[in-house]
């Protein structure tokens, strides 16, 4: 059972997914104790996992005392307040539920946008403080406006769908999006510092990052019409709020509507002030919907990445997300690093991970992941997981290198590993892609992999067969599987053997030295 720390208000659905599912969820909002909470304690282990959303920090020193801990998950999409890089370093995976508010934020960019352009938070509160101030609060339209989008991601593309319903023209600024893609959405590319000239509107959708924080700054606010209004519902820090507030103030541009600020909670800005502003407490993400999605979402992924299995939303796997065709693949890559680690006895100075076929065709860094994990995993005493398997490879001198290939001579795909002297190669077979060892040091097979193998070499002449399967039968050892393959040195042959459990190491010894047998290769898979 694995604890999992929570330490901000997550949806029950997800929690109670995870409840269970067998895990033990422990509850703590006071962040003051976080360090406490997460570290491992005479009585109790550290946290296994974290769940958080956007006020916890997951500082170096966090990580530090989290022992314990194999995965951070973000019920939410920005990480700013979590130090990605030393949880790479500690090999502590990084979730988040990238897709679980996208319509929320979307949907409250359009509420900031149209509150903005007509006044309405003003108005009501005039109203109700008994205040009719109609000629006061005139507005602006939309329609035939410019909408100036900055970041073009998935936000920021259904803010362009919306926008479109109006009868805005779009533009947008976004060095990752093509000319062609953004025709498609029917959206024009401009420069940054163009597009707050030309926009009346402008709406924020980066990440924060260290090159987008202060992005839309006093420089770019000189360059915009005195029509412009800025909406951000992103992050907080990438509009310079100072500079907002001046141009505001002095008259530069129109007016803005911010949903995240800098520091947040934020209750005292001079933006307060100003009556052309509309604020919201970072209010993006905050419908049922968006919350159910996101819990249920960061349940899932934590459960995977207890499991030690591949999670969909890791934003710190240097790797392409598994997709239909590779994704049956991983649990084989896995298995033949387990076995591999076995057949070579120790680290190679390089290992070799092949992909061919159909397979050799798609971006296979998540393969090589999965080999590694299942090699490094055979014989580490700490949990080995995607993330921190290179770091493990690098830190015991292994070079690792990644060979795709278009076609595959015998198979449709097919995975080998090389590396000290060895080979390991094995792919999915029939309707159900059952895994099958086809290859061990260039001798072909037909093997369902174990947990636990036998690789005999012997001289190839009658009775040898024979002998070896009547010496594991007076042991009480029974033979699942068992396939022949001819060695290429002239006189030799080669078993492939998957008994139906672990065969003592006396019996091992036995067949060792028997007559006709040159070696025996144990492999635990």
């Amino acid at each position: 059972m694995s604890r999992i720390l929570v330490t901000e208000e997550i949806a029950d659905g997800g929690l109670d997914r995870l409840r269970a599912a067998g895990h033990e969820v422990d509850v703590q909002l006071d962040l003051s104790q976080l360090l406490q909470h997460i570290a491992p304690t005479a009585t109790r282990s550290g946290a296994h996992a974290l769940i958080i959303r956007s006020a916890t920090q997951v500082t170096a020193e966090v990580l530090e005392a989290a022992t314990d801990l194999i995965v951070v998950g973000r019920a939410g999409i920005g990480l700013d307040n979590v130090d990605v890089d030393a949880a790479t370093r500690r090999g502590v995976m990084v979730v988040n539920a990238p897709q679980s508010n996208i319509i929320s934020a979307a949907e409250h960019t359009m509420a900031l946008l149209l509150s903005q352009a007509r006044n309405v938070p003003q108005a009501h509160a005039a109203l109700k403080a008994g205040r009719w101030e109609r000629t006061r609060w005139e507005g602006v339209e939309l329609a035939d406006k410019t909408l100036g989008i900055v970041g073009l991601g998935r936000i920021g593309k259904l803010v362009a769908d919306r926008a479109k319903a109006f009868g805005m023209r779009l533009v947008a600024y976004d060095p990752f999006v093509s000319a062609d893609r953004a025709r498609t959405m029917g959206v024009e590319l401009l420069a940054l510092d163009q597009l707050v000239a030309e926009s009346d509107f402008i709406t924020i959708h980066l990440p924060k990052t260290k090159e987008t924080t202060g992005i839309i700054g006093r420089d770019l606010f000189l360059k915009a019409k005195p029509s412009l209004r800025v909406i951000n519902v992103a992050r907080g820090g990438i509009v310079d709020e100072d500079a907002l507030a001046e141009a505001i103030s002095g008259g530069m541009i129109a007016g803005a509507a911010l949903d995240v600020f800098t520091k947040e909670p934020m209750t005292e800005s001079p933006l307060f002030g100003l009556d052309s502003v509309v604020v919201t407490p970072h209010l993006g993400a905050s419908t049922r919907e968006a919350q159910d999605k996101a819990g249920d979402t960061i349940a899932d992924m934590v459960q995977l990445a207890l499991a030690g299995e591949f999670v969909p939303f890791a934003v710190n796997i240097n790797a392409a997300e598994a997709n239909e065709t590779l994704k049956p693949f991983l649990p084989l890559a896995e298995r033949l690093g387990r076995l591999f680690a076995s057949l070579v006895g120790g680290s190679p100075q390089t290992l070799e991970i092949c992909a061919e076929g159909e397979i050799a065709g798609y971006d296979t860094r998540i393969l090589t992941l999965a080999a590694l994990k299942g090699f490094f995993g055979a014989h580490s005493e700490e949990p080995v997981t995607y993330v921190n398997a290179p770091q493990l490879a690098k830190d015991s001198g292994v070079d690792v290198r990644e060979v795709s290939c278009a076609t595959s001579a015998d198979y449709v795909n097919l995975i080998t590993l090389v590396g000290g002297g060895h080979s390991i190669s094995g792919t999915l077979s029939g309707r159900r892609s059952e895994q099958r060892i086809v290859s061990i040091d260039d001798h072909t097979f037909d093997v369902p992999p174990t947990d636990y193998m036998m690789m005999v070499k012997n001289d190839d002449r009658p009775g040898v067969i024979g002998l070896v399967g009547t010496l594991l039968g007076d042991a009480g050892v029974n033979i699942a599987d068992m396939d022949v393959g001819r060695a290429q040195t002239p006189g030799t042959a080669v078993m492939l053997i998957a008994p139906t459990g672990e065969v003592s190491s006396a019996v091992v010894d036995s067949v060792r030295s028997a007559p006709g047998i040159l070696n025996v290769f144990v492999l635990h898979g």
